[in-house]
């Protein structure tokens, strides 16, 4: 059965050319086919003698996402809603930043982890996304951009589902996508994200790539993230701490810490303080993320409001800011997209 050649490494290729009696250096050889210049056919590729192309295009394919949606926000955010070939869908967003261009990737089909005020957490996790599924929301949309002759510059890794859950794909994926034979992103523009899986967090600890590591925090009290985010209950706050120490101790790598801001629920100066008390013997920064309200009991925070909290976190010394926000005229809610189409298909 034919695998897709977008979920080998170079190591992992490497592996395979050995295999079968190969020098390794055909690994880099179809990397630059594959990511520099973007061939599909095999049998393009002309350094390769007719009996080894015909062995590859037994062994492997090239699968493509299929657009079912895009929708483009006023700021030139784009969200599209992709096609996996079993035919679940994916979400994955470009953003226009002062630095380049972002995408932020999908990690699996639904999320299991269910926090309440999540669009993801509504459908549950069907299956975790390998990393040629991965690779390809990255490499679809640099193929749009090249077309305008840009790039992708950065990527996080925040979209649908839980990074962790997935994570030997994960880095999989992160491999393949910052290899200097392949698409070329550098580590320090790769960000993933966790809502505190903390075996995991030790585990990544360990990883040789200095990968940005962000933590979708939201509460700083046990009690409000129980209430609203299920991973608590397995891992609450100390062990996340004891995690992210180790973690720093390790890499040196400055941390983020998300917020996202809901009315009347974590936003007032108490939560403020909890927060800054938390957070205050990392380094780190805090990243203060406007709401993208869907339907339920959850509202943004007033813009007043928001930078009341801002300012408090400043006075007292925090590393913060107010993400600017993006695609608030589309679709925006991680997963918002991908529900909407699900309902229309009941």
């Amino acid at each position: 059965m034919k695998t897709s050649i977008y979920n080998y490494s170079r190591d992992r290729l490497d592996q395979y050319f050995i295999a079968n009696g190969s020098p390794k250096f055909r690994s880099t050889q179809v990397f630059e086919a594959v990511y520099k210049q973007r061939l599909t056919d095999f049998s393009l590729m002309t350094n390769f003698k007719r009996d080894f192309i015909a062995k590859l295009s037994a062994d492997f394919s090239f699968p493509v996402l299929k657009t079912v949606t895009v929708q483009t926000s006023n700021d030139e955010t784009k969200k599209y809603l992709f096609a996996l070939e079993d035919g679940n869908l994916i979400e994955t967003v470009l953003m226009k930043q002062s630095y380049g261009y972002s995408v932020c990737v999908t990690s699996q089909v639904g999320c299991n982890m269910g926090c309440a005020f999540c669009a993801s957490g509504t459908t549950k996790k069907i299956r975790n996304l390998e990393p040629s599924e991965m690779v390809l929301q990255v490499l679809t949309i640099d193929n749009f951009l090249k077309l305008e002759e840009k790039r992708v510059s950065h990527v996080v890794i925040m979209g649908i589902g839980e990074p962790f859950d997935n994570y030997d794909n994960v880095i999989e994926f992160v491999k393949i996508i910052n290899d200097g034979k392949g698409l070329e992103i550098g580590s320090r523009h790769i960000s993933v994200s966790t809502c505190g899986i903390v075996p995991k967090i030790y585990e990544f600890a360990e990883v040789p790539l200095q990968i940005n590591l962000a933590i979708s925090l939201h509460f700083a009290t046990n009690e409000k993230r129980s209430k609203y985010m299920g991973v608590n209950k397995s891992y609450n706050l100390e062990d996340l701490k004891k995690a992210l120490k180790y973690y720093y101790s390790r890499t040196n790598r400055r941390l983020t810490f998300e917020y996202i801001l809901l009315d009347g629920i974590n936003d007032t100066l108490d939560d403020a303080r909890d927060l800054a008390e938390y957070v205050r013997e990392f380094n780190s920064y805090v990243n203060l993320i406007p709401y993208n309200q869907t339907a339920g009991i959850f509202k943004r925070t007033s813009e007043k409001k928001a930078h009341i909290f801002f300012d408090y976190l400043m006075k007292n010394k925090i590393n913060v800011t107010l993400r600017r926000e993006q695609g608030h005229d589309i679709d925006a809610a991680c997963g918002q997209l991908r529900v909407k189409e699900l309902k229309c298909k009941d």
